[in-house]
């Protein structure tokens, strides 16, 4: 059965755009949101790419404290729908880290010029807690401890299996997308952007799309094993 803390990961792996709420400094008490799109890091955390000149930016300088709230698309009720908002602190990323920048800009591409262009910056969301809501009455508190999961595969790891995917195993996406009615446009080729324990994403254009393997894997057999048995798979 799956755990409450996994069935909104799953959610938080799925949504990668969402409402960053924070405090703001125009109109202090009341919150400002703003739509942002993000990606995990190595531990699991959010990662958001912000402009400076931003007035999200400008709150979190003045309070960290943020709220990041995504929810299921394509459903008619809202109110039935999945949702889910993590209660963070906004952490500046190190310039150090090399890592983290690196695997948000193969989710968006389009983003590598943004950091000497226009003055952005990178920001981890450090978890304190979350409120899930499943649907009606499905409603939890959860601990960063049940919500993420760190990715069991190094940067380099990662970037091999990524590197691989996208070189020689075209067929193979268009295949996984295909099982998923995952509509692929002719000239929009599928190009694999991460891998984790429980799943990879694909790129189709401006879209990222997740895939969720049968079971949690731990290591690069695993999940060349996992890739193949999806290619197989008869849709």
């Amino acid at each position: 059965m799956t755990s409450i803390g996994a069935e909104a990961r799953r959610l938080l792996l799925r949504a990668y755009q969402g409402v960053l709420s924070t405090l703001s400094v125009e109109a202090p008490g009341y919150p400002f949101g703003s739509v942002v799109p993000y990606c995990l890091d190595r531990r699991g955390w959010p990662v958001i790419l912000i402009s400076r000149i931003a007035q999200h930016t400008k709150n979190i300088l003045a309070d960290p404290k943020v709220s990041l709230l995504v929810h299921e698309d394509g459903v008619q009720d809202i109110q039935a729908t999945a949702r889910l908002t993590c209660l963070a602190n906004a952490e500046p990323i190190a310039d150090g880290d090399a890592d983290t920048p690196a695997r948000y800009y193969r989710y968006y591409p389009q983003a590598q010029g943004y950091r000497e262009t226009h003055d952005f910056a990178f920001y981890r969301l450090a978890l304190v807690r979350a409120r899930y809501i499943g649907g009606f009455g499905s409603i939890y508190w959860l601990a960063h401890e049940q919500l993420l999961r760190p990715n069991p595969f190094n940067p380099e790891q990662e970037q091999s299996m990524v590197q691989h995917m996208n070189e020689d195993h075209l067929e193979a996406m268009v295949r996984y997308c295909k099982n998923q009615r995952i509509s692929v446009p002719a000239d929009d080729k599928p190009a694999m952007t991460g891998v984790d324990s429980e799943g990879f994403h694909l790129r189709l254009g401006a879209r990222i799309v997740r895939f969720d393997f049968d079971a949690a894997v731990t290591t690069p057999l695993e999940v060349r094993a996992k890739l193949v048995a999806m290619a197989r798979a008869d849709g």
